[in-house]
């Protein structure tokens, strides 16, 4: 019965609505774990196996989104870990300062808590799969660049537009219309971003490690905010100066996600 249930779950509450605490929408994640599932050790293999069985990394990978429907209030702690949001245009040194002051729980802190948990032997296999699921949906969060945005407008919720006359907000469009607009499904999406990566762009793009890639994305979110002007009509031209961006971050989400899980079951 316990193994069945977070599938159960999964599937009865995944017509969710669209929150803050949503990224990349369900494709997008979907992406990023299929690519990781891609690049993972015999090892890392094996040691996921064990917690979610024939399960795919794809098939958890939104679970940490569709949860907000649940009406227990038994999530309602986990709204703050999808995000972590920083003044716009800030130097590395600042971005670090920040990153090591801010308090309580957040993308960054609870990523490190969902890797200390796999880490430990004693953690329950129910508490294994739960941070499992986490891990790979805030490793998919924290390179949707808006998920490291700007406090003043909740990440681009605040920031109003049209996406082909159709009147939404930034952050949405970051989260669902672009990548909705390439019009792949998931596995397609993964085979056509991991066709022409070579063994060189993949250490390139898992070097370094979380704070880094944090910061990557946030100086990205910079880009996107100069782009995306209040009120601005988004369409077809958007599309043509942030899709490489858009394909760019899945990758590196996908490729560092396999990083951090290898680390894990070294």
């Amino acid at each position: 019965m316990k193994k069945h249930f977070f599938g159960l779950a999964l599937a009865a509450i995944m017509l969710a609505g669209s929150i803050r605490a949503n990224a990349w929408g369900s494709t997008g994640h979907r992406v990023t774990a299929e690519i990781a599932s891609f690049y993972l050790t015999a090892k890392a293999k094996l040691g996921v196996s064990k917690i979610i069985g024939k399960e795919s990394l794809a098939m958890i990978a939104n679970w940490p989104d569709f949860i907000k429907s649940d009406t227990t209030g038994q999530y309602n702690h986990t709204s703050s870990w999808h995000y972590l949001d920083f003044p716009g245009h800030i130097s590395r040194q600042e971005f670090d300062r920040l990153l090591k002051e801010t308090k309580g729980e957040n993308l960054y802190s609870q990523t490190l808590a969902m890797i200390k948990e796999l880490k430990t032997a004693s953690t329950t296999p129910a508490r294994k799969r739960f941070a499992l699921a986490f891990l790979v949906h805030m490793i998919g969060d924290m390179h949707q660049p808006l998920h490291v945005g700007r406090d003043e407008d909740m990440g681009g919720n605040k920031v109003q537009l049209s996406w082909f006359d159709r009147p939404t907000n930034l952050h949405k469009v970051w989260d669902e219309y672009l990548i909705d607009f390439q019009q792949y499904s998931y596995t397609e999406y993964t085979n056509i971003l991991t066709r022409v990566v070579t063994p060189a762009d993949v250490k390139t793009m898992q070097s370094g490690g979380i704070p880094d890639w944090m910061y990557q994305s946030h100086i990205l979110s910079d880009k996107v905010y100069d782009g995306s002007p209040n009120g601005a009509k988004l369409s077809y031209r958007y599309n043509y100066v942030f899709v490489n961006d858009l394909n760019n971050q899945l990758l590196k989400g996908g490729l560092r996600l396999a990083k951090v899980l290898n680390d894990i079951y070294r």
